[in-house]
């Protein structure tokens, strides 16, 4: 192993601070897995013991800008985020080049010597930076990331973004423009879906707070013990996902059963963060997911957390509440959602349950 294992104590997990690194571990072949890294299993869709991956919904952005199956293709994002909260976006706007630099650059960064990366380490009581998570339960992800506030720019830590290699930096800074506009354009779309002003999501999310996440995911001989990352759903009001290298891994928690899902080559991924079912009052749901590494291959994915303002009461959208539709959800200062949130263990939708208003009676009015 690349170290030894000390726990620290933060807001939302504790983390390993030491030279610790699920990729070091793997370089030398090993037959058992590591207690530490075993998992209760999470039941995945029955089918004969294999289950295959299923496509999920495609947006095509291309529609949702202009042409003549706007109206088409808007309400068919309209109700993929009800009944999925997933979709894979084609035709997004993101050349190939860089996506294709956007790869090379994150698989240069986890080629580094374990000494080089520890430069960028999670630091005592805080949750960004490189390392391995441990769970509450003491169980570590079988996955090393690279976690980072981006925006605004001054929320940056000075140890971490502005320390990167060059070519790293300057890619991810020309990704993360990219990524903002395409958000953008995203949300808007939404908004116009749920029949609200544009204006009022530009105003709750334009230039809020963003963050990154670089994760590598080792082959691991027996996945079905451990876990990439564990079952949860997505604080953000949107999550852009893209994988990196083709390898699929990710797996939701749709109809009562965990399923994997494949996606197109280029595609993002996309999924509806627990904001956004709080912002649209229950019309859009956050889906819970998880990640499975694969038995042979590695994984590498990029995903960028589009989150509301620091200013912004994070709350149902004031033009979706009306008598015949009264607010599902209590409203809160962003920063007492946030602290919320890593207050509670990683663990499904446990946190956006305790967003939700309770009747005298102690009903669930979402219900």
């Amino acid at each position: 192993m690349a170290g030894i294992i000390s726990n620290v104590e933060d807001d939302q997990f504790c983390f390993s601070s030491s030279n610790f690194s699920v990729q070091e571990l793997v370089k030398q072949p090993i037959k058992t897995i590591p207690q530490h890294y075993i998992r209760q299993p999470v039941p995945s869709a029955p089918c004969g013991g294999h289950h295959p991956s299923q496509m999920l919904p495609t947006i095509d952005m291309n529609r949702l800008v202009s042409g003549k199956d706007f109206d088409v293709e808007l309400e068919k994002l309209h109700s993929t985020c009800k009944d999925w909260g997933f979709f894979q976006l084609v035709n997004h706007g993101v050349s190939i080049p860089v996506l294709e630099k956007v790869k090379q650059e994150v698989e240069g960064f986890y080629r580094l010597s374990l000494e080089e990366k520890m430069k960028y380490k999670i630091r005592e009581g805080d949750a960004e930076g490189y390392g391995t998570i441990e769970r509450d339960d003491g169980k570590f992800d079988w996955a090393d990331r690279f976690f980072m506030t981006i925006n605004p720019i001054y929320k940056r830590k000075l140890h971490l973004f502005p320390e990167l290699p060059s070519s790293l930096r300057n890619t991810l800074e020309s990704y993360i423009l990219e990524m903002q506009n395409l958000g953008k354009k995203l949300l808007c779309s939404m908004a116009k879906a749920l029949k609200m002003e544009e204006k009022e999501m530009m105003e709750y999310f334009d230039d809020g707070m963003q963050s990154l996440r670089m994760t590598y995911y080792p082959p691991c001989p027996q996945p079905e013990l451990v876990m990439g990352i564990t079952p949860h759903s997505d604080s953000s009001l949107i999550t852009i996902l893209h994988q990196l290298n083709g390898v699929d891994g990710l797996h939701i928690h749709k109809d009562d059963v965990w399923f994997p899902v494949g996606f197109l080559p280029n595609a993002f991924v996309v999924n509806v963060g627990d904001n956004l079912e709080i912002f649209s009052n229950g019309v859009y749901r956050s889906i819970e997911h998880k990640v499975v590494p694969n038995e042979e291959k590695e994984r590498m994915s990029v995903a960028f957390f589009i989150n509301p303002k620091f200013e912004a009461c994070v709350g149902p959208s004031p033009s979706l509440i009306n008598p015949q539709n009264p607010p599902l959800f209590k409203r809160v200062s962003l920063d007492q959602y946030v602290k919320g949130f890593f207050s509670q263990k990683l663990n499904g939708k446990s946190y956006l349950h305790n967003m939700r208003i309770v009747d005298d009676d102690g009903e669930d009015n979402s219900a």
